[in-house]
């Protein structure tokens, strides 16, 4: 089979296409045929060999047909889409025609969308939904501000909770793109300039009732002083890098009341965070109604995936970053 392999730690040129074995399901595991995935930040620490595990072949969700289910749950052809499970960390990822994934990672969904659109659904829907409806209770009528909101998993978020019925502030680092992210449900957008809670504040009196935080521990100070007294803050992304939050110190940087969460897309399917948990199918139907604007901003062809770690790096990717395998 075809895969994407990191030739050695280094930029997008040591993504290089060889010729792998097809790996071969255990128990507990789904073979995919692999149509479609979704490029994802994290792939491009791993890369780099930032991330503290990084397999060979990368890539951490993708949508295909089952190729082989040794349990007998999963029909050969059926459609599925998987994510985490370790894929791309500590076993060989979706960067591939094939890829051995986790069973309790693989979700079967019906659905007319493309495998390009289908794509770009899981690792970003999955990931928002968990940290928008578990860390923080997000509620209609809830005033919630999400930092990073241009990235794909902030689009999904912004999407999500205006389909609640929430009012979303959004931050972007460029005004130009305020339009996409009101045109997708956001009520205010922001100019991120690593401090804003000044200017949230004066858009919601009091603080926002709750906090996405896409950007990481750069803002961490700034997303607590933006949510109100007994609000809540969840990061679950690191745009701004992945450093620590220099020289925290709770009581001095935490206000009081605020509650200050963390969620890792990597756990989900584990038994603490099952999928079964996140409707996917009802997702799935959304995108496929228009009421999530769920699409790739671009798809690139498989040989093509360093074109793809260039754009999603230079900041210009606009959305989800999509690679057709078929």
């Amino acid at each position: 089979m075809r895969a994407v392999v990191i030739t050695s730690p280094g930029g997008p040129e040591v993504l290089q296409v060889r010729e792998l074995p097809a790996p071969v399901p255990a128990d507990g595991e789904v073979l995919i045929r692999v149509m479609a995935f979704g490029v994802n930040h994290a792939e491009t620490h791993m890369r780099k060999g930032e991330w503290p595990e990084a397999a060979p072949v990368s890539g951490i969700e993708c949508a295909g047909t089952v190729a082989h289910d040794p349990s007998g749950r999963l029909a050969a052809g059926a459609t599925v889409v998987a994510l985490m499970g370790g894929l791309g960390r500590t076993r060989n990822g979706s960067y591939a025609e094939y890829v051995a994934a986790p069973a309790a990672n693989v979700v079967p969904v019906s659905t007319s969308l493309s495998w390009t659109d289908l794509a770009a659904v899981p690792e970003s829907y999955a990931t928002a939904w968990s940290a928008l409806h578990g860390n923080l209770e997000l509620q209609p009528g809830h005033s919630l501000l999400i930092r990073g909101a241009t990235s794909a998993l902030g689009q999904a978020a912004v999407n999500i909770a205006g389909d609640l019925g929430a009012t979303v502030v959004a931050t972007t680092r460029r005004g130009e793109r305020a339009a996409l992210l009101r045109s997708l449900g956001a009520g205010e957008v922001v100019i991120d300039t690593g401090e804003i809670a000044a200017a949230v504040r004066e858009l919601v009196p009091g603080g926002v009732d709750r906090v996405l935080d896409l950007v990481g521990s750069s803002v961490l100070r700034d997303s607590l002083s933006a949510a109100r007294p007994n609000g809540r803050v969840c990061q679950a992304g690191f745009l701004g890098g992945l450093g620590p939050a220099e020289q925290f110190l709770p009581v001095a940087d935490m206000p009081s009341g605020v509650q200050f969460s963390f969620f890792g897309s990597f756990d989900l399917g584990s038994s603490a965070f099952p999928l079964s948990s996140v409707p996917l199918q009802a997702i799935v139907e959304k995108a496929e109604a228009g009421d999530y604007r769920a699409g790739p901003s671009q798809v690139f062809a498989f040989d093509q995936i360093a074109d793809a770690h260039r754009l999603m790096e230079s900041g210009g990717a606009l959305g989800k970053l999509v690679v057709a395998v078929a």
